[in-house]
């Protein structure tokens, strides 16, 4: 299994940002220890593919470095070579992983899950909306008819709710903190509401009904946002989630891809831990769970 990586591409941040820039190289390396899977730079999307979602007039704008500052301010990232580079690859590497689902099984990339991206407009540290171009491409061709996206991240999958808002052919599930970013929140066709502090428990039991929902909806693909920030030590989370209880998450989602035989796309979504290397150990057993539960077409 290939996994398909953006690290290459180092964009400049201040001192004290807040964007975990260094969990990307160090999950690559831990996942390399692991010896089970092949790695390969994510390549680039094209800009059509990414005006099937996005205004042509925002794709432009950001590519070219002329978005005004507000828009940039709203994603949080200061504009550089490197930024354009390393948003057009994060699209790229689920463009990719998709292609290895839908053949394989599953397929994930290390980069991705940028769920606060707007048609015309990104948002906390989103800039394109990667899991909404890959299932535009998707139906663009004709690969598939249905498709359910389950986003686990602590955050609510704003812009992918709002962009399939009115697609009948895309279920939306989110499991997301009530009180936390976004504060003004989207409707997805499944929205599951938690309040801060939530352990374990409350919280695999919402999870258990977004997959069984989803898997109702008899998807072709399901994408996963797989993000980890719900861990106790996440800086941005407010939530009380264990490994145990991140592993048993994805245990769900996996077990429900594979008892069903339906290609799953793994993307990582958010991640904010003090020490990063909790953030990184959270992902790799995301990989590692998928490898060993979602078996190869």
């Amino acid at each position: 299994m290939t996994l398909y990586y953006t690290d290459q591409y180092e964009i400049p941040l201040p001192a004290g940002h807040k964007f975990p820039l260094r969990k990307y190289r160090l999950l690559r390396e831990a996942l390399t220890q692991a010896s089970r899977f092949d790695f390969a730079p994510a390549p680039l999307v094209d800009v059509p593919a990414l005006e099937r979602v996005h205004t042509p007039e925002y794709v432009r704008a950001f590519v070219d470095g002329t978005l005004p500052a507000p828009a940039m301010r709203r994603i949080g990232l200061p504009w550089s070579n490197e930024l354009v580079l390393r948003s057009l690859a994060s699209v790229g590497s689920t463009m990719a992983a998709t292609k290895d689902a839908l053949a394989d099984g599953w397929g994930g990339g290390l980069a991705g899950g940028t769920h606060h991206a707007f048609r015309d407009e990104g948002a906390g540290f989103c800039v394109f909306n990667d899991i909404a171009v890959a299932i535009a491409d998707l139906l663009a061709v004709g690969r598939i008819q249905r498709a359910s996206v389950i986003d686990l991240d602590v955050h609510q999958g704003d812009g992918t709710a709002k962009i399939f808002e009115i697609e009948p052919r895309v279920f939306t599930a989110s499991v997301h903190g009530k009180h936390n970013f976004p504060f003004r929140k989207q409707r997805s066709r499944l929205d599951i509401e938690l309040p801060d502090s939530t352990g374990d428990d409350q919280f695999l039991d919402a999870v258990g009904e977004a997959v069984a929902r989803a898997f109702e909806f008899q998807p072709d693909v399901v994408y996963f946002q797989a993000g980890v920030d719900g861990l106790a030590t996440d800086k941005l989370g407010r939530m009380q989630l264990t490994h145990d209880g991140l592993k048993e998450r994805d245990r769900l989602v996996f077990s429900a891809c594979a008892a069903k035989g339906v290609p799953c796309v793994v993307v990582m979504g958010g991640g904010y831990s003090d020490p990063i290397e909790n953030t990184v150990q959270a992902h790799v057993n995301t990989y590692l769970l998928a490898a060993d539960l979602i078996p190869r077409i």
